[in-house]
């Protein structure tokens, strides 16, 4: 079983999933936000696919701690997606990981038109990977 990580935005939502082992992240895919009923069918999809036993979702916050209207956004989406998958999901500081993401494609020389493709899904990457280096993530029950 695996932990999909979830990198929220507005427009695209970053896509990320654990080794079975739960040690390794790796960027997947990222899915449009808008219209909600067809990314709930990619993300059942994902689940059924993966074998995904939780979701983590990244909840962004201020760089003192406190949440903002993007935390609040957030958990709005999440209630929305407690009420229609059936597993659990856990929330994790994201602080940072798209300026960390954007960073590592642009030391990989990745082109600038092809970042803003990749930038989702390596934030989720990037997230998930610092769940499983907590040991937050370690072999759930």
């Amino acid at each position: 079983m695996r932990i999909l990580a979830l990198d929220h935005g507005t427009k695209r939502i970053g896509i990320a999933v654990s080794d079975e082992l739960k040690m390794i992240a790796q960027p997947l895919e990222f899915i449009l936000a808008e219209p909600f009923d067809k990314f709930l069918a990619r993300l059942k999809e994902l689940i059924q696919e993966k074998e995904v036993e939780v979701i983590l979702v990244g909840l962004p916050r201020n760089m003192d701690g406190s949440y903002g209207p993007a935390a609040l956004k957030v958990q709005e989406f999440v209630a929305g997606l407690k009420d229609a998958i059936g597993i659990p999901i856990k929330l994790w500081d994201e602080r940072l990981t798209s300026a960390q993401a954007n960073r590592f494609l642009i030391e990989g020389n990745v082109r600038r038109d092809k970042r803003k493709e990749k930038v989702d899904k390596t934030a989720a990457a990037i997230l998930l990977q610092s769940y499983l280096d907590s040991g937050a993530g370690g072999v759930m029950k």
